[in-house]
Protein backbone atom coordinates (compact mmCIF):
# COMPACT_ATOMS: atom_id res chain seq x y z
CA UNK A 1 0.00 0.00 0.00
CA UNK A 2 1.44 2.88 -0.74
CA UNK A 3 3.03 5.87 1.92
CA UNK A 4 -0.38 8.24 2.91
CA UNK A 5 0.48 11.17 4.78
CA UNK A 6 -1.05 12.88 8.08
CA UNK A 7 -4.12 15.07 6.76
CA UNK A 8 -3.05 17.34 9.67
CA UNK A 9 0.75 17.46 9.18
CA UNK A 10 1.37 21.25 8.82
CA UNK A 11 -0.76 22.09 11.82
CA UNK A 12 1.42 19.98 14.44
CA UNK A 13 4.53 22.17 13.12
CA UNK A 14 5.88 25.52 14.21
CA UNK A 15 7.83 26.94 10.85
CA UNK A 16 10.26 29.70 10.58
CA UNK A 17 11.74 31.43 8.33
CA UNK A 18 14.91 31.35 7.10
CA UNK A 19 17.11 34.67 7.99
CA UNK A 20 16.20 36.50 5.25
CA UNK A 21 15.30 34.44 2.59
CA UNK A 22 11.80 33.50 2.00
CA UNK A 23 12.65 29.54 2.70
CA UNK A 24 10.97 28.23 6.00
CA UNK A 25 12.07 25.45 8.22
CA UNK A 26 10.36 23.05 10.68
CA UNK A 27 11.65 24.06 13.97
CA UNK A 28 12.82 20.47 14.50
CA UNK A 29 14.63 19.09 10.90
CA UNK A 30 15.54 15.08 10.89
CA UNK A 31 19.16 14.76 10.47
CA UNK A 32 20.50 11.69 9.06
CA UNK A 33 24.20 11.59 10.22
CA UNK A 34 23.19 8.22 11.79
CA UNK A 35 20.73 5.11 11.60
CA UNK A 36 20.22 5.31 7.84
CA UNK A 37 22.95 3.09 6.49
CA UNK A 38 23.44 0.44 4.72
CA UNK A 39 24.26 -1.20 8.68
CA UNK A 40 20.92 -0.07 10.04
CA UNK A 41 17.69 -1.13 8.92
CA UNK A 42 15.98 0.43 5.90
CA UNK A 43 12.14 -0.64 7.46
CA UNK A 44 13.46 0.90 10.62
CA UNK A 45 15.01 4.25 8.60
CA UNK A 46 11.75 4.03 6.67
CA UNK A 47 9.32 3.90 9.55
CA UNK A 48 11.16 7.15 10.83
CA UNK A 49 10.88 9.27 7.65
CA UNK A 50 7.20 8.30 7.71
CA UNK A 51 6.89 9.72 11.33
CA UNK A 52 8.62 12.75 10.76
CA UNK A 53 6.86 13.77 7.92
CA UNK A 54 3.73 12.93 9.44
CA UNK A 55 4.88 15.30 11.86
CA UNK A 56 5.17 18.25 10.00
CA UNK A 57 8.97 17.37 9.72
CA UNK A 58 9.45 18.81 5.75
CA UNK A 59 13.36 18.98 6.25
CA UNK A 60 16.22 16.12 5.65
CA UNK A 61 19.62 16.73 6.36
CA UNK A 62 22.41 14.33 5.32
CA UNK A 63 25.96 14.51 3.73
CA UNK A 64 28.04 12.44 1.28
CA UNK A 65 30.28 10.64 3.98
CA UNK A 66 26.70 9.92 6.19
CA UNK A 67 26.48 5.71 6.97
CA UNK A 68 27.84 3.88 7.04
CA UNK A 69 29.28 3.02 5.11
CA UNK A 70 30.16 6.38 3.03
CA UNK A 71 27.22 7.47 0.82
CA UNK A 72 24.67 5.09 2.06
CA UNK A 73 22.52 7.11 4.10
CA UNK A 74 21.85 8.87 0.45
CA UNK A 75 21.88 6.26 -1.13
CA UNK A 76 18.91 4.40 1.36
CA UNK A 77 16.94 8.27 1.52
CA UNK A 78 17.37 8.02 -2.45
CA UNK A 79 15.26 4.45 -2.24
CA UNK A 80 12.70 5.67 0.23
CA UNK A 81 12.02 8.55 -1.21
CA UNK A 82 11.47 6.96 -4.34
CA UNK A 83 8.99 4.18 -3.19
CA UNK A 84 7.09 6.40 -0.65
CA UNK A 85 7.33 10.37 -0.89
CA UNK A 86 7.81 10.84 -4.98
CA UNK A 87 4.73 12.66 -4.98
CA UNK A 88 5.23 14.78 -2.15
CA UNK A 89 9.22 15.74 -3.00
CA UNK A 90 8.25 19.44 -3.84
CA UNK A 91 6.84 19.65 0.07
CA UNK A 92 10.48 18.37 1.14
CA UNK A 93 13.70 20.59 2.03
CA UNK A 94 16.74 17.89 1.39
CA UNK A 95 20.18 19.01 1.73
CA UNK A 96 23.81 17.35 1.66
CA UNK A 97 26.95 18.68 1.95
CA UNK A 98 30.87 18.17 1.10
CA UNK A 99 33.76 18.71 2.90
CA UNK A 100 35.02 15.67 4.80
CA UNK A 101 37.01 13.17 3.15
CA UNK A 102 34.50 10.92 1.03
CA UNK A 103 36.87 8.97 -1.46
CA UNK A 104 40.84 8.33 -2.16
CA UNK A 105 43.24 10.61 -3.53
CA UNK A 106 43.79 14.70 -3.72
CA UNK A 107 39.63 15.76 -5.10
CA UNK A 108 38.23 13.60 -2.34
CA UNK A 109 38.05 15.98 0.37
CA UNK A 110 37.98 19.84 1.84
CA UNK A 111 36.80 22.53 -0.19
CA UNK A 112 38.02 22.30 -4.00
CA UNK A 113 36.06 23.60 -6.69
CA UNK A 114 36.73 19.96 -8.16
CA UNK A 115 35.81 18.53 -4.96
CA UNK A 116 32.56 20.23 -4.62
CA UNK A 117 31.31 19.61 -8.25
CA UNK A 118 32.13 16.03 -7.99
CA UNK A 119 30.73 15.38 -5.12
CA UNK A 120 27.27 16.82 -5.13
CA UNK A 121 26.87 15.44 -8.91
CA UNK A 122 27.49 11.52 -7.01
CA UNK A 123 24.99 12.68 -3.80
CA UNK A 124 22.37 13.60 -6.39
CA UNK A 125 22.89 10.18 -8.48
CA UNK A 126 22.99 7.91 -5.38
CA UNK A 127 19.19 10.13 -4.16
CA UNK A 128 17.84 9.95 -7.91
CA UNK A 129 17.15 13.58 -7.34
CA UNK A 130 17.42 16.55 -9.87
CA UNK A 131 18.37 19.04 -7.31
CA UNK A 132 18.63 19.09 -3.16
CA UNK A 133 17.42 22.42 -1.52
CA UNK A 134 21.05 23.14 0.18
CA UNK A 135 24.09 22.14 -0.65
CA UNK A 136 26.77 22.73 2.49
CA UNK A 137 30.58 23.30 2.40
CA UNK A 138 30.98 20.97 5.49
CA UNK A 139 33.99 22.82 6.93
CA UNK A 140 36.40 25.39 6.37
CA UNK A 141 39.40 24.55 3.99
CA UNK A 142 42.25 25.93 5.15
CA UNK A 143 44.67 25.60 2.11
CA UNK A 144 41.92 26.01 -0.61
CA UNK A 145 40.62 30.03 -1.35
CA UNK A 146 38.08 30.82 0.61
CA UNK A 147 36.73 32.59 -2.86
CA UNK A 148 37.03 29.23 -4.92
CA UNK A 149 34.92 27.36 -2.52
CA UNK A 150 32.26 29.99 -2.14
CA UNK A 151 32.49 30.56 -6.42
CA UNK A 152 32.14 26.22 -6.58
CA UNK A 153 28.54 26.53 -4.19
CA UNK A 154 27.63 29.60 -6.50
CA UNK A 155 28.20 27.45 -9.53
CA UNK A 156 26.18 24.53 -7.90
CA UNK A 157 22.93 27.30 -7.39
CA UNK A 158 23.34 29.01 -11.18
CA UNK A 159 23.20 25.33 -12.92
CA UNK A 160 19.95 23.96 -10.42
CA UNK A 161 21.91 21.13 -8.63
CA UNK A 162 20.81 23.52 -5.69
CA UNK A 163 18.56 26.23 -4.67
CA UNK A 164 20.61 27.48 -2.03
CA UNK A 165 23.88 27.72 -0.33
CA UNK A 166 25.03 26.83 3.64
CA UNK A 167 28.17 27.03 5.15
CA UNK A 168 29.03 24.49 8.14
CA UNK A 169 31.61 24.66 11.63
CA UNK A 170 32.36 28.07 9.98
CA UNK A 171 33.79 30.29 13.11
CA UNK A 172 32.65 33.94 12.99
CA UNK A 173 35.16 35.43 11.31
CA UNK A 174 35.39 33.17 8.48
CA UNK A 175 31.53 32.95 8.24
CA UNK A 176 31.60 36.63 7.61
CA UNK A 177 33.65 36.46 5.20
CA UNK A 178 32.09 33.39 3.37
CA UNK A 179 28.34 34.96 3.94
CA UNK A 180 29.90 38.41 1.87
CA UNK A 181 31.58 36.75 -0.60
CA UNK A 182 28.33 34.86 -1.54
CA UNK A 183 26.31 37.87 -1.26
CA UNK A 184 28.93 39.10 -3.97
CA UNK A 185 28.67 36.44 -5.99
CA UNK A 186 25.05 36.89 -6.04
CA UNK A 187 24.42 33.74 -4.42
CA UNK A 188 23.11 34.69 -0.72
CA UNK A 189 24.25 32.22 1.85
CA UNK A 190 20.65 31.16 3.37
CA UNK A 191 22.14 28.81 6.86
CA UNK A 192 24.97 27.84 9.12
CA UNK A 193 25.02 25.12 10.64
CA UNK A 194 26.88 24.94 13.64
CA UNK A 195 27.83 22.49 16.52
CA UNK A 196 25.52 24.28 19.64
CA UNK A 197 23.84 22.79 22.98
CA UNK A 198 23.63 23.69 26.10
CA UNK A 199 27.50 21.91 26.87
CA UNK A 200 28.82 23.35 23.28
CA UNK A 201 28.13 27.49 23.07
CA UNK A 202 30.69 28.80 21.17
CA UNK A 203 28.63 30.12 18.92
CA UNK A 204 27.50 32.58 21.47
CA UNK A 205 31.04 34.43 20.97
CA UNK A 206 29.70 35.81 17.73
CA UNK A 207 28.65 33.74 15.55
CA UNK A 208 25.02 33.95 15.90
CA UNK A 209 25.56 38.32 15.90
CA UNK A 210 27.30 37.72 12.92
CA UNK A 211 24.30 35.50 11.20
CA UNK A 212 21.73 37.92 12.67
CA UNK A 213 23.17 41.16 11.01
CA UNK A 214 23.46 39.26 7.78
CA UNK A 215 20.37 37.78 7.66
CA UNK A 216 20.94 33.91 7.76
CA UNK A 217 19.74 31.29 9.77
CA UNK A 218 21.09 28.84 11.89
CA UNK A 219 20.81 24.84 12.27
CA UNK A 220 22.07 23.96 15.07
CA UNK A 221 23.46 19.80 15.32
CA UNK A 222 24.33 17.85 18.27
CA UNK A 223 21.73 19.54 20.33
CA UNK A 224 22.08 16.97 22.83
CA UNK A 225 25.39 16.85 23.37
CA UNK A 226 25.91 12.89 21.92
CA UNK A 227 23.52 11.98 24.42
CA UNK A 228 24.70 13.80 27.29
CA UNK A 229 21.50 16.28 27.90
CA UNK A 230 19.01 13.35 27.77
CA UNK A 231 17.93 10.83 30.81
CA UNK A 232 20.86 8.33 29.57
CA UNK A 233 23.47 9.84 32.40
CA UNK A 234 21.70 10.38 34.94
CA UNK A 235 22.98 7.93 36.83
CA UNK A 236 26.88 7.76 36.15
CA UNK A 237 27.89 6.07 32.72
CA UNK A 238 25.70 3.22 31.49
CA UNK A 239 27.41 0.36 29.69
CA UNK A 240 25.27 0.27 26.95
CA UNK A 241 26.33 4.03 26.50
CA UNK A 242 28.34 6.15 23.57
CA UNK A 243 30.92 6.87 26.61
CA UNK A 244 31.34 3.43 27.36
CA UNK A 245 32.90 2.87 23.84
CA UNK A 246 36.69 2.96 23.02
CA UNK A 247 35.64 4.67 20.00
CA UNK A 248 33.61 7.60 18.90
CA UNK A 249 33.19 11.00 19.50
CA UNK A 250 32.29 10.75 23.34
CA UNK A 251 34.29 9.71 25.59
CA UNK A 252 34.44 8.58 29.09
CA UNK A 253 36.63 11.30 30.15
CA UNK A 254 33.98 13.75 29.02
CA UNK A 255 31.70 12.58 31.72
CA UNK A 256 33.30 14.11 35.01
CA UNK A 257 31.65 14.19 38.39
CA UNK A 258 31.22 17.98 37.95
CA UNK A 259 28.97 17.45 34.72
CA UNK A 260 26.87 14.42 36.24
CA UNK A 261 26.18 16.96 38.77
CA UNK A 262 25.10 19.94 35.66
CA UNK A 263 22.90 17.47 33.96
CA UNK A 264 21.64 15.70 36.84
CA UNK A 265 20.53 19.83 38.40
CA UNK A 266 19.66 20.75 34.68
CA UNK A 267 17.00 17.80 35.02
CA UNK A 268 15.25 19.12 38.00
CA UNK A 269 14.64 22.27 36.45
CA UNK A 270 13.08 20.55 33.80
CA UNK A 271 11.21 18.07 35.67
CA UNK A 272 9.75 21.27 37.37
CA UNK A 273 8.86 22.33 33.58
CA UNK A 274 7.06 19.34 33.09
CA UNK A 275 9.56 17.92 30.48
CA UNK A 276 12.74 15.31 30.20
CA UNK A 277 16.07 16.96 30.34
CA UNK A 278 16.34 16.33 26.29
CA UNK A 279 13.34 18.39 25.78
CA UNK A 280 14.22 21.29 27.69
CA UNK A 281 17.93 21.17 26.07
CA UNK A 282 16.04 21.19 22.45
CA UNK A 283 13.60 23.78 23.99
CA UNK A 284 15.99 25.89 25.39
CA UNK A 285 17.78 26.29 21.79
CA UNK A 286 14.53 27.35 20.19
CA UNK A 287 13.99 29.95 22.42
CA UNK A 288 16.56 32.15 20.40
CA UNK A 289 14.66 33.75 17.72
CA UNK A 290 18.07 33.44 15.49
CA UNK A 291 17.93 29.69 15.49
CA UNK A 292 15.81 28.36 12.68
CA UNK A 293 15.51 24.87 13.42
CA UNK A 294 17.07 22.07 15.06
CA UNK A 295 18.62 18.70 13.97
CA UNK A 296 17.12 15.84 15.95
CA UNK A 297 18.65 12.09 15.44
CA UNK A 298 17.01 9.06 16.01
CA UNK A 299 17.56 5.05 16.51
CA UNK A 300 13.49 4.47 15.95
CA UNK A 301 10.54 6.18 15.73
CA UNK A 302 9.76 6.33 18.91
CA UNK A 303 12.28 8.17 19.77
CA UNK A 304 11.55 10.71 17.13
CA UNK A 305 7.85 10.81 18.85
CA UNK A 306 9.72 11.75 22.25
CA UNK A 307 11.37 14.52 20.33
CA UNK A 308 8.43 16.27 19.09
CA UNK A 309 7.37 17.06 22.88
CA UNK A 310 9.84 19.68 23.42
CA UNK A 311 7.62 21.88 21.15
CA UNK A 312 4.95 21.60 23.97
CA UNK A 313 7.01 24.46 26.11
CA UNK A 314 9.66 26.17 24.08
CA UNK A 315 9.06 29.17 26.31
CA UNK A 316 11.43 30.35 29.64
CA UNK A 317 11.00 32.25 32.54
CA UNK A 318 13.07 34.52 33.43
CA UNK A 319 14.23 32.50 36.64
CA UNK A 320 14.78 29.55 35.00
CA UNK A 321 17.27 31.04 31.94
CA UNK A 322 19.19 32.63 35.24
CA UNK A 323 19.16 28.90 37.00
CA UNK A 324 20.16 27.24 33.88
CA UNK A 325 22.82 29.85 33.26
CA UNK A 326 23.87 29.37 36.86
CA UNK A 327 24.35 26.03 36.63
CA UNK A 328 26.34 25.98 32.68
CA UNK A 329 28.59 28.72 34.07
CA UNK A 330 29.95 26.36 36.72
CA UNK A 331 33.62 25.45 36.14
CA UNK A 332 33.18 21.33 35.76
Amino acid sequence: MSYIPAEDRYEKMQYRRCGHSGLKLPALSLGLWHNFGHVDVLENSRSILKLAFDHGITHFDLANNYGPPPGSAEENFGKILKEDFKAFRDEMVISTKAGYTMWAGPYGDWGSKKYLVSSLDQSLKRMDLDYVDIFYHHRPDPETPLEETMMALDLLVRQGKALYAGISNYKAEEAEKAIRILKQLGTPCVIHQPKYSMFERWVEGGLLDVLQKEGVGCIPFSPLAQGMLTDKYLGGIPADSRAAKSHGFLQSSQITEGKLQQINELNEIAAERGQKLAHMALSWLLKDPRVTSVLVGASKPEQLADSLKCLDNILFTEDELQRIETILNRVD
